[in-house]
């Protein structure tokens, strides 16, 4: 890293911030670099830093210096150069030879040949780390990764813009912490920590990393307490046995990192956390789990999220749903669908599908054609049983149907519709249900913690409603209103977060 003083290098620091430049970018793309590097400064660029006469100069500091006599040498620099040869008596010129012996070759950087470099690998030097080298280099790392966030390279790194064109639906979310850490174990505590969301990463060797082998739940904050907490760590916990977890976070570390996370975050409303258990770190590469000797790894993700965004749905307008064609979702012969795992290319090739169609999801089908699911919530369908009255109902007056959880994840916010639809007095059918049902239905909507009761207006380009109006209908109104008076009444469906310090 290489950092000039300027104005405007780095984003909410004030006129004199630090203007950081990656080297390894320099290399890459010199003239891109240093232009953006003369912008941030305010001076003008010219072609000619691009080059400079061979040999040794005085801007080369004090690692490019040669010491005749050791002792001249500062402390923190006899420190650096022999750990770095293992000896006190540092050989004359080494250090110099080691930082800049190929800049000392060159006159200037070759944009043609770093784009050759690039384009052909295999043409390039590699060089081999000496273990001597290991100490330094797990010291430096830390702080190569700090300054890397500043750098204008990582600010704009992104390769596309998603459909709200936004990186960031809340601009906090950029600065969001998150936890991620292993369990405690005799007479070890936890190793979780809390870091921002751009330091923050699990092991290569982790089972998430591996095998895709985690579960994981999605959880809402709304007025200071986190909804079905328990109805979720239960899944979580069921999940992890289902899968064969050993060592695993107890119930109370937990709870207490999700706390500590959300008071790190000051998150107490409009948040919704992802909350993933991984069967942990391997001391080697293998999908045998005899080599998870760490314990599980806990890693949560809290994020400002509405549950009207870019990342969820318009929950009265509604969405369009298509058919997947992609997959069909596996019976528990397969994969059973009862475990929250993470293996969720079954998921992720559908949603493709849908974006494709700009749809918002797709439904998918069990082995034998009937409706399972979407790819990310559960699906309703209402059924009027007498008079219209114009589209207008009592709800004595429709039947609120679901497909039997045999293909599908049994949801925690379609087990709360199905409670509140009874104490509604609606009638209600858990039972396998055919797409020409969802097709020629009065109503349909879908369910899920993070975007709570959206209604379908439209499934593979056939409007949804009473003469065909894809609009909202009455009952679905009607459950979404229930739905969030339950999530401010009942109290004993939340848990209540700590005041934060």
């Amino acid at each position: 890293m290489d950092r000039g003083e300027g104005e405007g290098g780095v984003e909410g620091e004030g006129d004199d911030a630090a203007v950081v430049v990656d080297s390894d970018d320099l290399a890459a793309h010199p003239e891109a670099t240093l232009r953006g590097l003369c912008a941030a400064l305010g001076i003008g660029y010219r072609d000619s830093m691009l080059r400079w006469s061979a040999g040794p100069h005085e801007c080369d500091g004090p690692w490019g210096e040669c010491r005749e006599n050791p002792s001249s040498l500062s402390g923190f620099q006899r420190h650096i150069r022999s750990s770095i040869f293992l000896t006190n008596e540092i050989p004359r010129l080494v250090p110099a030879k080691w930082w800049y012996h190929d800049v000392w070759e060159s006159t200037g950087w070759n944009v043609e040949d770093a784009d050759a470099a690039a384009a052909a690998p295999g043409k390039r030097r590699y060089r081999t780390v000496p273990p001597a080298l290991l100490p330094a280099l797990r010291m430096s790392v830390p702080a190569y990764d700090f300054l890397r966030t500043l750098t204008l390279a990582h600010r704009t790194r992104a390769l596309s813009k998603p459909p709200s064109g936004r990186l960031y639906e809340d601009p906090r979310n950029e600065s969001v912490l998150v936890y991620v850490g292993a369990p405690s174990g005799p007479g070890r505590r936890g190793a979780g920590r809390i870091v921002p969301r751009d330091m923050a990463g699990i092991s290569p060797f982790d089972s998430s990393v591996q095998g895709g082998d985690a579960t994981w739940e999605g959880i809402r904050i709304y007025d200071g307490k986190i909804f079905h907490l328990d109805r979720h760590l239960d899944r979580l916990f069921r999940s992890a046995k289902a899968l064969g977890f050993e060592r695993v976070h107890t119930r109370s570390e937990i709870i207490e990192a999700i706390f500590r996370v959300l008071a790190a975050n000051g998150m107490r409303d409009g948040a919704h956390m992802r909350l993933t258990l991984t069967r942990g770190e391997k001391c080697t590469s293998s999908m045998n789990p005899h080599f998870n000797v760490y314990g599980t790894t806990l890693i949560i993700l809290p994020e400002w999220k509405p549950t009207e965004g870019a990342t969820t749905y318009d929950n009265t307008k509604g969405v369009s749903l298509i058919t997947a064609g992609t997959c069909r979702r596996s019976p528990p012969g397969v994969l059973d669908n009862k475990i929250h795992h993470n293996n969720m290319i079954q998921n992720i090739l559908p949603k493709i599908q849908a974006n494709l169609a700009k749809a918002a999801d797709a439904i998918m089908l069990d082995w034998e054609g009937f409706v399972a699911e979407t790819n990310a919530t559960n699906l309703f369908l209402v059924r009027y049983t007498t008079g219209k009255d114009d589209g207008r109902l009592i709800p004595d007056d429709a039947v609120l149907v679901t497909p039997s959880a045999d293909h599908c994840l049994p949801g925690i916010t379609r087990d709360a519709v199905l409670l509140l639809a009874e104490e509604l007095g609606i009638a209600t059918e858990v039972r396998r249900v055919s797409l020409s049902e969802f097709y020629s239905a009065d109503e349909v909507f879908t369910t899920g913690t993070m975007g709570e009761l959206t209604p379908v207006t439209t499934i593979d380009g056939r409007a949804i409603g009473w003469n065909d109006s894809a609009e909202r209908g009455a009952v679905t109104k009607l459950l979404q209103e229930t739905y969030k008076k339950a999530i401010e009444t009942r109290l004993d469906w939340s848990t209540e977060i700590p005041p934060f310090a």
